[in-house]
């Protein structure tokens, strides 16, 4: 029998999809409070997901434990697989030979750094924001999920996820999570949760006609309510979009 061929089992190249875990600063405590909540926020988010740790964001002179990055992370149900730094990390890489999580290669649609880091964004007030993106799967590839209909109302701790695009035609109401990996529509009041694009889709909207809501995502780029509303919006019909890594609200003209 050919080395090559047996009914047993089969050794193929493929690509599998991942959650990117970006970091953005080397103060820990800073990764773990903001960490921390966002998962009381929303705790099935990221639930039972597979992440790789990307570290390309850094600058140079920038290092963080990755032992306890990767333990944090398990603390919040996150189940890390592997790193991902550029070759000047040496020190990422080091802690990969010693018997930690493996090097990985990735690409995401926000585009990887180039080989160099001296060009490095700063940090920035959004540094401990979690960012999703589907890693090493070509869009092209992605088979379209037909959209959902939801036509009842979802009271408080009810959550609905769809692969697709999700349309509600009733009150999400306070404590209720709709989750989508494409858009999302709400023909009635949003007071609870709205997560569109979860898997890394930048190009995810959210619609409603009346927004009152406890949080709402795109992609990962999230806002509270500790961050009050402005009027022309609070309240108002609205889509919301990604500009970079900046939520934009705008009301929706439906006359």
């Amino acid at each position: 029998m050919s080395l090559n061929k047996t009914p047993f089992f089969e050794l193929r190249s493929g690509s599998v999809d991942t959650v990117l875990f970006v970091v953005k600063t080397s103060d820990l405590d800073a990764l773990r409070t903001e960490l921390t909540r966002r998962f009381e926020a929303t705790p099935e988010f990221f639930a039972g997901d597979v992440v790789a740790i990307d570290v390309r964001r850094l600058a140079e002179d920038e290092r963080v434990s990755l032992t306890d990055l990767e333990k944090l992370l398990k603390d919040v149900r996150m189940r890390p697989i592997g790193i991902c730094a550029l070759p000047v990390q040496s020190w990422a890489v080091e802690w990969a030979n010693e018997g930690g999580l493996p090097i990985l290669e990735a690409r995401d649609r926000r585009g990887a750094p180039k080989p160099s880091i001296d060009e490095a964004k700063p940090n920035t007030e959004a540094a401990t924001v979690i960012e999703a993106a589907v890693a090493n799967v070509p869009p092209s590839t992605a088979m379209p999920q037909p959209a959902t209909i939801i036509d009842r109302p979802l009271r408080s701790g009810q959550q609905v996820y769809e692969k697709g695009d999700l349309i509600v035609l009733g009150l999400v109401s306070y404590g209720a999570e709709v989750i989508a990996e494409g858009n999302i529509h709400i023909y009635a009041p949003l007071r609870g949760r709205a997560l569109a694009g979860v898997h890394g889709n930048l190009d995810a909207r959210i619609f409603c006609t009346c927004l009152e809501p406890e949080l709402i995502s795109i992609a990962g780029i999230y806002r509270t309510t500790e961050n009050p509303l402005p009027a022309e919006v609070a309240s108002k019909p609205v889509q919301i979009w990604l500009d970079e890594e900046k939520l934009m609200i705008e009301p929706l003209r439906l006359t």
